[in-house]
């Protein structure tokens, strides 16, 4: 084997670079994976491209890229507005670039053309990925499964402070015009670019730690672009939210596509606004729930009192015929009663007055004084009658009462005899 001249370095990469420039005369279309991506103040993109194997994460090959400030300021409006995604690290892309070398800074891409239905279908493709794997993980309707309460009046908001979305949200809820009560309370988070995910995960778990004080949760943005979306359509937030203990409400502010999140959650609304209306609506339909409920009591109870009235009428009547049907029957009882009483009245007082009459008789018969009519004759000692011999002494005056008039004697010693 021949001796080779050695070769500096430089001069192998001028070779390598004369080489792959002669292999490479025109732009190619390469597929790859951003995985870092910056621009600097001369408006210059600067981005890292990677592979990866088909079913893993691990890098088969990595190469530097660059967009130049003249074509990125049409590339990029182009491929957002078309795919509604900015260029950011993640996302697949099919571009049409430059194969250059240079001898300090080694192998480049330089980018000339961005094909963007590419990016929109492999989006897509990934959407449909994260949809399937909820649903196979059986968390897909697991948030839509609870109850929304009936009053729901204490919020947990997870918004931007300075989102105009959130105040426009915080003016329509509490300047409601029946003046329903809410209570609400903000927990902070990112809502656009790549920190959206862990950002809204950790204000979730922020409410988690409340236990049951809050009724729902509204995570709302307000405006921005169909862009801004993607960084909603994250599998880990998805899986947050259709697995958190309350009912999520979304409004995002995208009125024609859906997110992850908004997939998943209980309800999806698509505006702030439109969140607030919502919340009123519920307490409306409750009040106007209750109402109907209070009116058919109170009609439910007048019908009843209506019923009873005409059964105590009914009743009262009932007793008044019984009553009237006694009272007859008592009436005629007792005129019955008075004329035997009256009856009997009467033969009480002949009887007694038989009675008198015979006494009378009798008494006149024992009179002593027709008794003495008849020839007896009482016989006194001291005016009292004798009854015995006994009373009687010799020498004693007696009188004897005879009809007509008294004899006087006095005893004699065999008066006793």
């Amino acid at each position: 084997m021949a001796e080779q001249e050695p070769l500096g370095l430089f001069e192998l990469n001028r070779q390598i670079r004369l080489r792959i420039q002669s292999g490479f005369p025109e732009p190619i279309w390469v597929v790859a994976e951003i995985s870092d991506f910056s621009v600097n103040r001369n408006g210059h993109c600067y981005l890292e491209l990677i592979e990866k194997e088909p079913d893993g994460d691990r890098i088969l090959a990595r190469s530097r890229a660059t967009i130049w400030a003249s074509a990125y300021r049409m590339l990029r409006p182009f491929f957002e507005s078309t795919t509604g995604q900015e260029l950011m690290p993640g996302i697949k892309i099919l571009v049409k670039a430059d194969v250059e070398f240079h001898e300090l800074y080694s192998i480049s891409l330089n980018i000339r053309d961005i094909e963007p239905s590419f990016t929109t279908g492999d989006l897509a493709r990934k959407r449909q990925m994260i949809i399937r794997k909820l649903e196979d993980a059986g968390v897909f309707e697991m948030n839509k499964e609870l109850d929304m309460p009936l009053v729901p009046q204490k919020i947990a908001i997870i918004s931007s402070p300075t989102a105009a979305g959130y105040g426009d949200f915080n003016d329509q809820l509490m300047k409601n015009p029946s003046g329903y009560m809410f209570y609400t309370h903000l927990f902070p988070a990112v809502m656009q670019g790549e920190e959206t995910g862990p950002s809204i995960i950790e204000a979730l778990d922020a409410i988690a730690g409340y236990g049951c004080f809050f009724d729902t949760v509204v995570i709302i943005r307000g405006g921005g672009s169909k862009l801004d979306l993607s960084s909603f359509d994250n599998y880990d937030l998805g899986l947050n939210v259709a697995q958190f203990p309350l009912p999520v409400i979304t409004g995002i502010g995208h009125e024609q596509d859906d997110s992850i999140i908004d997939l998943v959650a209980h309800t999806r609304c698509k505006t702030p606004t439109a969140v607030a209306e919502f919340l009123i609506s519920r307490v409306e339909e409750f009040e106007i729930r209750l109402d109907d409920t209070v009116q058919t009591t109170v009609d439910i109870v007048h019908s009843f009192l209506l019923d009873e009235k005409s059964s105590v009428a009914r009743i009262m009547e009932g007793m008044r015929l019984r009553v009237k049907g006694f009272t007859d029957y008592r009436g005629l009882a007792i005129a019955q009663l008075l004329l035997r009483s009256k009856s009997s009245v009467a033969q009480y007082f002949r009887f007694r007055y038989d009675t008198l009459t015979r006494f009378e008789q009798i008494s006149v018969l024992k009179d002593p004084v027709n008794i003495l009519k008849m020839g007896y004759s009482i016989t006194l000692k001291n005016d009292q009658p004798l009854k015995s011999v006994s009373q009687v002494s010799p020498g004693d005056e007696l009188t004897t009462q005879l009809s007509d008039g008294q004899i006087s004697s006095i005893t004699s010693p065999n008066s006793r005899k």
